[in-house]
């Protein structure tokens, strides 16, 4: 079978949302559920609910094709019933960019106005992070250090989020859902994946997740998408027990491969309460200002 190397995420992707989904979640007639041997889709039963040929399709699937149209590909996300970020993944799996002649990437800078932002964020209770590329962290406030972790303190190759929440065991008994953080953490790295297939830092860091969480593999061969814009976490801190925090994430417009957290706690709740006295936490005077000069991480 002579294969495209550029259409086998397409294709992978492909295999894993149509056996997600279940023929009642597709709304096929319910008289056919009980004599089905496979819990998700059939090739044929995408294709027709998608409006293209089985051959068509089961090229696109074999990796043998990825020459779709936008309007196949928009037919093949409502048939497969992907949301937002799972039908740019899409878009982008079929459509790769053109390689370019390899060359050293520059490094992402956070910008001095997001880095005010974060520091009156700080005066006002708020944790705040900013991730980039392949979910490394590249700057927070010290709020945000206190409630995750000091990603100061780790070296510059350490500080990522990914690698924090499954290879450190503070991160498993940190979140009180684990399990489900530790999944959209995967799918967030999976969307940054689509758009950097040639990356050889990402590749690097998948493999060296796979190579030491079990976890992460699993996670990672689901093939699902996520992005995150708002929602909660709960949390079991060891210095002010269990918190639940909401946030938001904002792109920082210098640089649309970056992502600001800002984390929250409902007005009056035990869980602000606990915030605070987290932010009060004492630690030395002499240390207060040598943290902030060392904030920039480097």
């Amino acid at each position: 079978m002579d294969r495209d190397h550029t259409s086998i995420p397409l294709a992978e992707f492909l295999r894993s949302a149509r056996a997600r989904l279940s023929p009642r979640q597709a709304g096929l007639d319910e008289s056919i559920l009980s004599r089905r041997r496979v819990s998700g889709l059939r090739r044929e039963e995408l294709a027709r609910l998608a409006g293209v040929s089985v051959d068509y399709y089961t090229r696109l699937e074999q990796g043998r094709s990825r020459s779709a149209s936008p309007e196949v590909l928009d037919a093949l996300a409502t048939a497969l019933h992907l949301d937002d970020a799972g039908r740019e993944h899409l878009h982008t799996l079929a459509r790769p960019k053109p390689a370019q002649r390899r060359r050293r990437p520059r490094p992402q800078r956070v910008h001095p106005a997001t880095w005010r932002l974060l520091d009156t964020l700080e005066t006002v209770r708020r944790p705040a992070f900013v991730v980039g590329r392949r979910l490394d962290v590249l700057a927070h406030n010290r709020l945000a250090g206190r409630l995750i972790t000091d990603f100061r303190a780790l070296p510059a190759a350490e500080r990522n989020l990914a690698r924090f929440v499954f290879l450190d065991p503070h991160a498993h008994e940190l979140y009180k859902n684990w399990p489900a953080v530790a999944a959209d953490t995967a799918a967030l790295l999976r969307l940054d994946a689509g758009g950097r297939t040639d990356d050889p830092a990402l590749s690097a860091l998948v493999g060296d997740l796979s190579i030491q969480s079990e976890e992460f593999r699993r996670y990672w061969s689901d093939n699902k998408v996520h992005r995150r814009t708002t929602g909660s976490k709960d949390y079991h801190h060891p210095l002010v027990g269990d918190l639940t925090i909401t946030y938001q994430a904002f792109t920082p417009a210098d640089d649309s491969d970056q992502t600001l957290f800002i984390y929250d706690a409902e007005p009056g709740s035990p869980s602000e309460t606990s915030l605070h006295l987290l932010a009060q936490w004492n630690e030395p005077a002499a240390d207060a200002s040598k943290d902030r000069a060392e904030d920039r991480l480097r």
